[in-house]
């Protein structure tokens, strides 16, 4: 980000490209729908664009990404209420040769989306920032404006709601 602040446009190609599956995966499963996803991320990368003269880094450029679509989530869900897309086909791992394993997975993924989308929202949040953008406790807890301990429980209590479901079946 300093490389693009200081002019070089590759640098800004070098970002998008290292960021963005991650940072798009993170908007996808937070909001319903792909077009609204598809907006907000856009946006994430129109306000990285925006404020590359007033960058300062005071923690990795990734919890500065993800602090970004925190914000931009977050007066998303203020105007439209909280939801979570469910995982399509397109996000789903190849199925295996074995119709029982791959009925018993498809099952699987279905619990473990069904117990995604009931988390709370700041659980739900905790948790993908931590699985699809990388982010540690601290780093979440910097993004989201919380401290660490109370990022450190959001993100265990997904990660065990989600065990429990995934394990239930």
């Amino acid at each position: 980000m300093l490389a693009y602040q200081d002019g070089n446009a590759g640098a800004f190609e070098t970002l998008y490209t290292r960021h963005h599956g991650r940072l798009y995966r993170f908007v996808l499963r937070s909001v319903k729908a792909r077009g609204t996803a598809e907006e907000l991320f856009q946006e994430v990368w129109i306000r990285v664009i925006e404020a590359r003269s007033r960058y300062a880094p005071q923690a990795r450029f990734t919890t500065w990404l993800y602090t970004i679509a925190h914000n931009l989530l977050t007066d998303h869900w203020r105007k439209k209420g909280l939801a979570l897309v469910e995982l399509d086909e397109d996000s789903q791992a190849p199925a295996p040769d074995d119709p029982a394993r791959s009925a018993a997975a498809r099952q699987a993924l279905s619990r473990f989306a069904a117990a995604l989308d009931g988390l709370p929202p700041l659980q739900r949040q905790a948790f993908l920032m931590h699985e699809e953008g990388g982010l540690s406790i601290a780093e979440i807890a910097a993004a989201t404006g919380a401290n660490e301990e109370a990022a450190k429980s959001r993100l265990r209590y997904a990660m065990a709601r989600l065990k429990s479901a995934v394990d239930d079946g």
